[in-house]
């Protein structure tokens, strides 16, 4: 099966910054992936990549970067495919239209409904059995800028949703959501998963990694600097290199915590 992501010797800059270093990494359609990292090790520029948001260098060495098999995407046509829930994407999403009217909005690669969209009995519908999904039915009709961080997030998942995407890509998913709202957001991201929806997490956060999540990408440095399944790479050795401070790593019921 042609590869979700394929990125063979990616590098790209941030200004003088040269914040991805040669990224070479391939995530399987149906694969489950966490990619795990400290702040300013290249992670959100990975997602933006992966949107089209920033593009790679051009270099002599040969590299290249394929999202299903194509190197060439209609940015529209790509949202389609890959759901994308990230927190710029909050900021726009979080004003005065109701809920309803953002996850409709994902049908018009908009924030909102306007005047000109034609909003049909079939996204209407779309857009009620993925509210119903998430468990935020309740909150169609009330402003998003008057919703807890929890349920605006969800919001945003039911937007990505819509299209019935191959993957969410979700770069730091529980940031700014307390310890309730964090919980029922990965119980709605394992069952997610339990659908078939490739999960592709990027994250600081080990609690984050769902059980379903088998395969664990370590990045530092804009380096890709392990990668393996979980159970090996989630080890006090590599995390304490990683974050450059000495941890313990606990294992309960499929989720990992350090201490």
């Amino acid at each position: 099966m042609t590869p979700l992501l394929d990125f063979q010797n990616v590098s790209v800059k941030r200004g003088d910054r040269l914040v991805l270093d040669g990224v070479t990494l391939t995530v399987a359609q149906g694969e489950h992936v966490a990619i795990l990292g400290p702040n300013g090790s290249g992670k959100s520029t990975l997602v933006k990549v992966i949107s089209r948001d920033l593009y790679p260098l051009l270099k002599p060495e040969p590299w290249s970067l394929r999202i299903l098999g194509s190197d060439h995407w209609n940015l529209f046509d790509l949202r389609n495919h890959l759901g994308l829930v990230s927190n710029d994407w909050m900021q726009m999403c979080t004003r005065d239209y109701s809920a309803r009217e953002i996850v409709l909005s994902g049908f018009f690669g908009s924030v909102g409904i306007w005047p000109y969209h034609q909003v049909t009995p079939e996204m209407e519908r779309t857009a009620r059995e993925v509210m119903d999904l998430l468990e935020i039915a309740h909150v169609a009709g009330r402003p998003t800028d008057e919703l807890s961080s929890g349920e605006a997030r969800r919001i945003l998942i039911a937007r990505a949703l819509v299209h019935n995407p191959r993957a969410l890509v979700l770069d730091e998913p529980t940031s700014s959501l307390d310890l309730h709202a964090t919980r029922e957001l990965r119980e709605i991201l394992r069952k997610l998963a339990a659908r078939g929806i490739t999960i592709v997490m990027v994250t600081h956060h080990l609690p984050d990694i769902i059980p379903e999540m088998r395969r664990v990408v370590l990045i530092r440095g804009g380096r890709v600097w392990c990668d393996g399944p979980k159970e090996r790479v989630l080890e006090a050795g590599n995390l304490s290199s990683l974050f450059g401070t000495a941890v313990e790593v606990l294992e309960r019921s499929g989720y990992y915590h350090v201490l």
